[in-house]
């Protein structure tokens, strides 16, 4: 458990241009060093995602259906034009944001967020190419759309991570409801899946379904439940996953090409009114285990591998948001196994949404709240390595 020093400063009120008063300034006592926290902007309208774009400054997704540019002094945006039209109820709207690995050559940006159509909504993928005064996307286009769309305004997944060889992962939610949950076991939906596809939205040849009768060929891995955080491995190259259990049981798992991961048949947790889940076990011949779990729940959403010179001592740790747990939550590792766990900043209450280790070697930090923020996590001791 971590502890803290300094003072909170008043909030300040919301100001979409300028640079707003600092909401949170202060210094924390943890494990193995001091970390010094700053809010960097704040009057965000339930911010979910951001992406770091060449010049230092961020893109940042609002799940109401406003993409944002904020500077590294604070500055933000008016809206970004261009964005495709979202389902903004409960749990779904505009969420993650991911630049294309080319993104210096073609100036592409990724969103994904809930769409709505025919049968209800689904997790949608779209591109377009951000304009030089970063004002506007064009020539946006729909290159990922799950299937079935399900009557539901819950667990759209929504992770984008481009996997460094050409191709774009999206994890997708199984949609909450028990009439639908059962599609995560089916090759034939979207579902509970992970995909695999090109920055275009083709289908690689190497998938593990491609050719497969009654299996939709985009599939990665199946029986996932609800995955808002996914990277990948830089030591392995491999994708881990964090996904959302019931009452109990989040899980992080090592994606491996056509594995099953359970759900709805395994679960180290209960139905929220304390029922079972499928078999009432946790473990099935033919689904892979977790490596981690955790109940009660954290509600992991948006994880981070560090790699940064800023804190030495946490190099090649895991990172990963906490919305309940509201905590930051750090992982030590020894290759694909956890071996301990310490929360940070769990006295702030906020709902961590995000985790992405910024140019800079800081860690920066997305709250989901009305006035949400962007958290900047430096050195304590006043060195600020991040910024060499």
């Amino acid at each position: 458990m971590s502890r803290f020093t300094g003072r909170l400063a008043a909030a300040p009120i919301a100001i979409l241009a300028g640079t707003p008063a600092l909401a949170v300034d202060e210094t924390f006592e943890t494990e193995g060093t001091s970390i010094h926290v700053q809010t960097v902007a704040d009057g965000l309208s339930h911010p979910w995602a951001l992406a770091f774009l060449p010049d230092g400054s961020m893109l940042v997704t609002e799940r109401p259906g406003t993409l944002r540019r904020v500077t590294a002094e604070g500055k933000i945006s008016g809206p970004i034009a261009g964005v495709p039209e979202v389902d903004g109820r409960d749990q779904g709207g505009l969420l993650d944001v991911a630049l294309d690995p080319d993104f210096g050559q073609n100036r592409l940006v990724y969103l994904s967020y809930a769409e709505a159509g025919d049968g209800g909504n689904g997790t949608a993928v779209a591109r377009g190419v951000l304009g030089e005064d970063q004002a506007a996307l064009s020539d946006v286009e729909v290159i990922f759309r799950q299937q079935p769309k399900a009557d539901s305004t819950k667990h759209f997944g929504s992770r984008l991570v481009f996997d460094g060889q050409g191709h774009l992962f999206v994890t997708l939610g199984e949609r909450s409801e028990e009439e639908f949950r059962g599609q995560a076991q089916d090759l034939n939906s979207h579902l509970g899946k992970i995909v695999r596809i090109h920055p275009d939205g083709s289908v690689p040849e190497d998938n593990p379904f491609v050719g497969q009768d009654g299996a939709l060929p985009e599939i990665w891995s199946y029986g996932n439940r609800n995955v808002q955080a996914a990277a990948i491995n830089p030591e392995t190259g491999v994708l881990w996953e964090i996904e959302h259990g019931p009452k109990g049981g989040d899980e992080i798992n090592i994606v491996q090409p056509g594995a099953n991961y359970g759900w709805p048949i395994v679960s180290h947790g209960v139905n929220y009114d304390g029922t079972i889940v499928g078999s009432g076990e946790a473990h099935a011949e033919g689904m892979v285990d977790a490596i981690w779990t955790w109940t009660p729940v954290i509600a992991p959403s948006g994880m981070t591998f560090y790699g940064g010179a800023a804190f030495p001592e946490w190099q090649g740790d895991l990172f990963v948001g906490g919305l309940a747990a509201t905590a930051l939550v750090r992982l030590e590792l020894d290759g694909d196994s956890v071996t301990r766990e310490e929360r940070l900043l769990e006295s702030l209450g906020l709902r961590i949404r995000d985790v992405v280790e910024g140019p800079d070697g800081a860690l920066y930090l997305v709250t989901d709240e009305g006035n949400g923020e962007i958290l900047r996590v430096t050195p304590g001791d006043g060195s600020d390595q991040a910024a060499d």
